[in-house]
């Protein structure tokens, strides 16, 4: 079974559980989000990864990726401008089936997907808190500014999306993150992940403050 969503092409991928706030400004997306309005509880949009192209502009998501994330309202702030401030918090993940482009914004039919924890996520999932903390640990030590520790959730599924979301990581290795079919697959990849950036940090004598941490994304 498919459903018809908006979609909003981002830089940024959004994973299940997570709060990404949004700012709405061009004309298409004013006229989305009226159109979203209009419709009963629960709203709901496809943040989905842009592959080619922008968010802004002509260009803007020229060749998208093929897995997505539905992200719900649960704040909407409307500027005497015109333009919108959105809080929005990931649900399901989605795979698109067919584009239509006949609306000013873009729309997809989109099928849903599992959330599966996969075969024996716990000794993977217990390695990959001990190579998150040791990573906090380094961007700390490399001048970074850490927030408070966070308690990992023991569900293998939140905790394999909280991961990928803390992770400073660049777009290609998120959006594969996303697309892993269970939590124990994804939690393998972080593993791997976590070992490589780790070793990075550690050759690293110092960096910048405040450049590893994406503020978009927060627990929920």
């Amino acid at each position: 079974m498919t459903e018809r969503l908006p979609l909003f092409p981002l830089g940024t991928v959004l994973y299940p559980g997570l709060v990404l706030p949004l700012h709405l400004f061009e004309d298409r997306y004013l006229l989305m989000m009226r159109d979203l309005l209009e419709r009963p509880e629960p709203r709901r949009l496809g943040v989905v990864g842009i592959e080619l192209g922008h968010e802004v502009g002509d260009t803007a998501g020229l060749r998208l990726a093929e897995v997505g994330c539905v992200a719900e309202l649960q704040g909407v702030k409307r500027r005497p401008d015109g333009r919108y401030d959105l809080v929005t918090v990931g649900a399901s993940r989605f795979r698109i089936k067919e584009l239509d482009r006949a609306r000013p914004y873009l729309c997809g039919e989109v099928e849903f997907l599992p959330e599966q924890p996969g075969t024996d996520p716990g000794p993977v999932a217990h390695r990959v808190r001990l190579l998150f903390q040791l990573y906090r640990h380094r961007l700390a030590a490399a001048g970074a500014e850490v927030t408070e520790p966070v308690e990992l959730p023991e569900d293998p599924v939140r905790l394999s999306y909280l991961i990928a979301a803390a992770v400073v990581l660049d777009g290609h290795d998120k959006q594969r993150l996303l697309e892993a079919e269970d939590a124990a697959l994804r939690l393998r990849a972080e593993h791997h992940l976590l070992i490589r950036e780790n070793r990075l940090l550690n050759a690293m004598p110092t960096v910048p403050a405040g450049q590893f941490l994406d503020a978009a994304f927060h627990p929920n």
